[in-house]
């Protein structure tokens, strides 16, 4: 029996319960990634100093690589979110998600330096960070599938994107915050203590997010696998046994997206304030501006999915992408702030219309009983190879050959293995779900042709 919720009309929808169910979804991300962004600037521009500086030359390769802790930590929290999540449901275990990633804010927040407590302080800077990569893992896949499991079927993508814009809406807030700081605040107080009150402000923002999502209703099409029974054991081993291929080419659709978005929002700030010399706080004000029009062509994004299918948007996206990659440096280079301003904002269109769509895609490409963990693997792992090590690995190429151009060729690397990875994947949205799309068992077809998604 269909939930009218899901019905491809979209019949019977209560309007106050989908904003409440999109306000959810787009919350938690929007905290995961304000959250995330907050560490990628500390690095760059505290823990370099106040937590690997004993590292001496290496203190700022190393307190950028510390980013990965996140992101190794992530395929963990996706297995482990993914199987209460395909068990349980999707609410509780967005809840659980939330929770983990408000105490790892404080953690953060809270930390003594280096100076204070010695080589405790960066160990339990990293754990701290392998905390947040754990509620992260199981974070967006379970709000883009409450977010797609109740739409309409004509308009997935519209609004799959309330997951996606919690990316660039993380950004403007957390770019935000970090620039209203250090223009209340003198040098000296920011490095002491002002940095700290980004992570303060997440808890909050956790606390509002959590009396949100407990509101809310269960997906529709999960509260259809339970009534129907068909809840699968171990969801993990019946989606690698049936579905890897899938997830291999949707964790390499995701990587030149992810690789783009950490050099926007966890290198040009420090190459810019390093490497060139720049003002930080315009450079910030940039990044916030450049996260707004990413926000914009994201929604365009996934609206766009919704009407000429998934895979077209995020290859044309990705083209914009991989053929701005060498100017988009040439201009950063320059040292002047309109010339970095236009370059990010390009760059940022082109991160929207690849990102916007993806919600929907990778819930179209699985059946809802193995679709949290079949979802949050590639979304992890995709990370990981893209945006993991993004950071060190720039600053690394930026030292081994002494041109920004290499990191151009880095990223133009990646974006022919996301287009490859898309040209090899059927489009979910004009596929829509028929049997002959999976090579799973009589069960999991039966389930994939009678239920909404």
């Amino acid at each position: 029996m269909s939930s009218p919720l899901a019905s491809p009309k979209g019949q019977g929808l209560d309007p106050r319960q989908l904003f409440k169910v999109r306000l959810a979804s787009g919350i938690g991300s929007t905290i995961e990634w304000y959250l995330s962004f907050a560490y990628i600037s500390a690095a760059g521009l505290i823990f370099s100093t106040q937590y690997f500086g004993a590292l001496g030359p290496n203190a700022l390769i190393v307190s950028l690589g510390s980013v990965a802790a996140s992101f190794i930590a992530s395929p963990v929290g996706g297995v482990i979110a993914g199987h209460f999540g395909d068990r349980y449901g999707r609410k509780a275990t967005l809840v659980g998600t939330l929770a983990v990633m408000g105490a790892a804010s404080l953690g953060m927040g809270l930390l003594p330096t280096y100076d204070q407590i010695g080589v405790l302080a960066p160990v339990l800077l990293v754990i701290f960070r392998f905390m947040q990569g754990l509620s992260t893992g199981g974070e967006w896949a379970g709000a883009a599938l409450m977010s797609v499991e109740h739409a309409p079927s004509t308009k997935r993508g519209a609004y799959g994107v309330f997951v996606q814009i919690g990316v660039p809406a993380g950004l403007v807030l957390s770019t935000g915050v970090f620039f209203l700081i250090q223009f209340l605040t003198s040098p000296e107080q920011f490095q002491s203590w002002g940095w700290r009150i980004p992570f303060f402000i997440s808890v909050v923002l956790v606390l509002i997010g959590l009396k949100i999502r407990t509101s809310v209703s269960e997906s529709p099409v999960f509260a259809e696998v339970r009534e129907s029974h068909t809840e699968v054991r171990v969801p993990l081993k019946e989606a690698l046994q049936h579905y890897s291929k899938h997830m291999f080419l949707a964790g390499g659709s995701f990587v030149a997206n992810i690789l783009a978005g950490y050099l926007m929002i966890g290198y040009l700030l420090s190459y810019a304030s390093n490497a060139l010399s720049m003002d930080p706080q315009p450079v910030l004000f940039v990044l916030m501006l450049a996260a707004v029009v990413w926000i914009i062509s994201t929604v365009l994004g996934g609206q766009w999915s919704d009407r000429f299918g998934r895979k077209k948007t995020m290859i044309i996206g990705y083209a914009l992408m991989g053929l701005w990659a060498v100017p988009m440096f040439l201009l950063v280079d320059t040292g002047s702030i309109l010339a970095f301003a236009f370059a990010v904002f390009v760059l940022a269109v082109s991160l929207g219309v690849s990102y916007g769509p993806q919600s929907a895609m990778f819930a179209e490409l699985f059946p809802p009983r193995i679709r949290y963990t079949a979802a949050s693997l590639p979304y992890a792992v995709g990370g990981i190879i893209g945006g993991g090590f993004a950071p060190a690995i720039s600053e690394w190429l930026l030292a081994s050959t002494g041109t920004s151009l290499s990191i151009a060729v880095y990223l133009m690397g990646f974006v022919a293995i996301s287009i490859a990875c898309l040209f090899l994947l059927r489009d979910s949205y004009f596929q829509g779900f028929p049997d002959n799309s999976f090579k799973g068992t009589a069960a999991v077809r039966a389930v994939a042709t009678h239920t909404a998604i």
